[in-house]
């Protein structure tokens, strides 16, 4: 990340003035650099062409690529492929209106080492007060999102994940928010990073008359933070996002073997 680049985030955010906006979900796509500049911060680099409007940023082992086309004709505007070495190929797609900081903690989640044990995206709902359904779908309690694991015709009917914020509507969905959908074969700790974040009763930060996602979404004024403030806690997020993908490509290595002794050389004795 450039001093250019870091600045330019926070003259974008200081000093506006802000609102908690709540339920995190309705709030707006909000600012896309909580995704890329985390990608970045990591060893991610821009492989597209700098002048167009599309970014393809790639891995710095080439495996994984994320995608986002504002000009797109379907309704991701953000794509994640991934070709792991050790697993199958699987990808995700997010929808124009999916906020920053839900889609940043999918992301995140991918930089840093995986945990010990496999979480559950619908225990983590549960706890979050979503209503459960039959162990394959739930919904928050204001019928607005819905999370389901749906069965896939196409890729050998391994279920897949399906993230959906949509008009509120008696028996049925209405008409989309945004989306979200995770392959079968996607890790399940991402998917619970991602769900954890969705499910989070925490506000999110938009600025006056900037875009939410829904009429219902419930602002109120907030405290305005100033431009050293606000550049610390992203460039805190930031190294710490660094850090941890330094530790993963460290553990991705095999052993150096060390070389074997020269016939004419010495030992030194051992210092006590």
């Amino acid at each position: 990340m450039s001093e250019r680049q870091l600045v330019a985030f926070a003259d974008t955010h200081a000093w506006r003035i802000p609102f908690d906006t709540t339920p995190g979900y309705l709030a707006g796509p909000g600012d896309g650099r909580h995704v890329t500049h985390g990608l970045a911060a990591a060893g991610w680099a821009r492989t597209s062409d700098p002048l167009s409007p599309e970014i393809v940023l790639t891995s710095p082992d080439k495996r994984y690529h994320l995608d986002f086309d504002p000009q797109s004709s379907t309704y991701a505007w953000w794509r994640l492929r991934a070709e792991p070495a050790d697993a199958k190929p699987w990808c995700a797609e997010f929808g124009e209106l999916i906020p920053a900081e839900i889609l940043s903690a999918f992301t995140d989640a991918l930089i840093a080492p995986p945990p010990v044990e496999q979480p559950s995206p619908f225990r983590t709902l549960g706890w979050a007060g979503w209503v459960i359904d039959a162990q394959d779908s739930a919904v928050s309690l204001d019928g607005m999102c819905h999370v389901e694991l749906r069965a896939d015709r196409i890729n050998g009917g391994t279920p897949r994940w399906h993230v959906e914020a949509a008009e509120p509507r008696p028996g049925a969905l209405g008409a989309r928010i945004w989306h979200a959908s995770f392959d079968g074969h996607t890790p399940a700790h991402l998917v619970d990073a991602f769900v954890f974040a969705l499910a989070d009763p925490a506000p999110l930060q938009r600025g006056m008359y900037e875009r939410t996602a829904h009429h219902s979404a419930v602002q109120k004024p907030s405290r305005p933070l100033t431009r050293q403030q606000v550049l610390y806690a992203h460039t805190t997020r930031l190294d710490t996002l660094y850090t941890q993908a330094r530790a993963a490509r460290r553990q991705e290595q095999p052993p150096t073997a060390a070389a074997p002794a020269s016939p004419t050389s010495t030992a030194s004795p051992l210092r006590r």
